[in-house]
């Protein structure tokens, strides 16, 4: 199985590339947890993803199963800044 993991610019930069592929993982909860491992301890992933969303596919898991939408080979993992304006 392999999972593309696409990071934020403000992900990217702490952790020096901009995405990343995972050979196991089978829900929305375990890219979040082993992306989390990659960061150092001084680099803030809780800060860093304080206002970000995920989506799978180009669809936030808001709308599927949260954090434990199942993931089949070939899923695209995003992590999507939120922003606001008007």
């Amino acid at each position: 199985m392999s999972i593309q993991v696409e990071l934020t610019y403000d992900m990217s930069k702490a952790l020096g590339q901009r995405s990343f592929e995972l050979e196991t993982a089978a829900t929305v909860r375990e890219v979040v947890a082993q992306t989390a491992a990659r960061f150092a301890e001084g680099d803030d992933f809780d800060k860093l993803v304080r206002c970000t969303a995920v989506a799978v596919n180009g669809v936030l898991v808001n709308y599927r199963k949260g954090l434990k939408t199942k993931l089949v080979d070939g899923d695209l993992v995003g992590f999507v800044k939120s922003s606001a304006g008007g």
